[in-house]
């Protein structure tokens, strides 16, 4: 019969309705397909065109390329850098070589017998080694500046080249004021000079190169770059390690490394000149990146002197001085009498037989407070203006406090030997 009832009816819809869900779903998603093949054959046309013998080609080009691409990659290229600091060391690098101090030194030994005694011989060893500058060639000699206490002590030098060669060295003079030294070598095998520059023309925050041999011969030729940090500084030095300070070193302080064994190298600006010759350096735990060079114009007429006449030749009154800040102020009142407002100055305390000063009439316990126009305030401002605006044979005023009371002498300068 054809009739149903209205359940079987909503069941019999329901089931055509889910039939024509599905139905509806294959077909969109077989559109999908059809869709998405037409774009790939569309944007990659070669993919449906290949057979597989094309497909073996394909790979076999990409393993042919692969392969040389890799071969590119591998391969070593050779770059030649050069910029000024190159320029600038290539320059002047020949030209710095290392100093040894050799000094005699003791061995003991045993009695050859076997018995109690010692015997004792010596024997030549290196105690101690730096760097220097060979700044001129003269016929077969050459000439190489360093620092005198690289130098200072030896019964031997020897300086070794920048190729290593070694070479036996004659010190031609030395002065521990200025911390200079002038050696001799044979120069036939010196292909290199350096060049002076101008160490006036510095300006704070220039480049500037230091060349030289920091710890000995191992790290020979090192080379370390910094800045020009200050001009005109100026560092206590206590000439005669007596604990007092002597002398006041004027320096280029740069932060260019310095280390022990780069003393009497060069520094060098960047057109390869030298403008300072390294010296020393601050060394302490907390302190980094502060060395000094004496700088070159300083050095030129010492070095000229050393070289022609084996020292350098200083003016001297004659006399034994002492700080006045050095006394108590119970013997600046009772013993010199000085005014109260008195403090600083030069004591005589010794005065050597014929003396300049003895012959201008300068007296034990004269307070020294000027010299010339200049005011002097304590024995290291009395030596640097006598030894750098006076010669031997030069007169100077003397003004002194002489039992409180100031008075003025004339006196001529005699030779250094020694004493002031």
């Amino acid at each position: 019969m054809g009739y149903y009832d209205d359940q079987d009816g909503q069941r019999r819809g329901k089931e055509n309705r889910r039939s024509g869900g599905k139905f509806g779903y294959f077909l969109s998603g077989l559109i999908g397909v059809i869709v998405g093949a037409l774009v790939v054959a569309l944007l990659f046309p070669n993919i449906f065109g290949k057979t597989n013998s094309d497909s073996s080609a394909v790979d076999s080009n990409s393993v042919a390329n692969t392969s040389t691409s890799t071969a590119k990659t591998t391969k070593t290229v050779s770059l030649k850098v050069t910029t000024d600091i190159t320029k600038a060391v290539e320059k002047t690098e020949k030209a710095v070589v290392g100093v040894s101090n050799i000094q005699k030194q003791s061995i003991w030994s045993d009695d050859m017998f076997g018995q109690d005694s010692k015997s004792s011989s010596s024997s030549s060893q290196e105690a101690g080694s730096g760097s220097g500058i060979i700044y001129k060639k003269a016929g077969d000699k050459a000439y190489v500046v360093t620092n005198y206490h690289v130098i200072e002590g030896a019964n031997a030098l020897e300086v070794t080249l920048s190729n290593g060669k070694k070479l036996s060295a004659k010190l031609v003079g030395g002065d521990k004021y200025t911390d200079l030294a002038v050696l001799q070598i044979d120069g036939s095998n010196v292909t290199t000079v350096a060049q002076f520059g101008d160490s006036d023309a510095l300006k704070l925050g220039e480049s500037v190169i230091a060349i030289g041999n920091p710890l000995g011969e191992e790290f020979a030729g090192s080379v370390t770059e910094g800045i020009v940090s200050g001009l005109n500084r100026t560092v206590p030095v206590d000439i005669d390690e007596d604990g007092t300070e002597d002398w006041q070193e004027e320096v280029i302080q740069t932060d260019a490394a310095i280390n022990p064994g780069n003393s009497g190298g060069a520094l060098i600006n960047i057109s390869g000149q030298v403008v300072g010759i390294n010296s020393m350096k601050i060394s302490n735990e907390s302190v980094e990146g502060i060395g000094f060079s004496i700088p070159i114009n300083s050095a030129k007429p010492v070095i000229h002197q050393l070289e022609t006449k084996g020292k350098i030749t200083r003016p001297a009154m004659g006399v034994g001085i002492v700080n006045v800040s050095d006394i108590s102020a119970y013997q600046q009142q009772e013993t010199l009498k000085l005014p109260t407002n008195v403090t600083t100055g030069v004591v005589i305390g010794s005065i050597e037989n014929g003396s300049p000063a003895g012959k201008a009439g300068l007296k034990e316990f004269d307070v020294i407070y000027k010299l010339d126009d200049q005011k002097i305030n304590n024995t290291v401002e009395l030596r640097k203006y006598l030894y750098e605006h006076k010669q031997p044979g030069d007169k100077v005023k003397v003004s002194v406090y002489r039992n409180g009371q100031p008075k003025t002498f004339t006196l001529t300068l005699g030779t250094a030997s020694g004493s002031n």
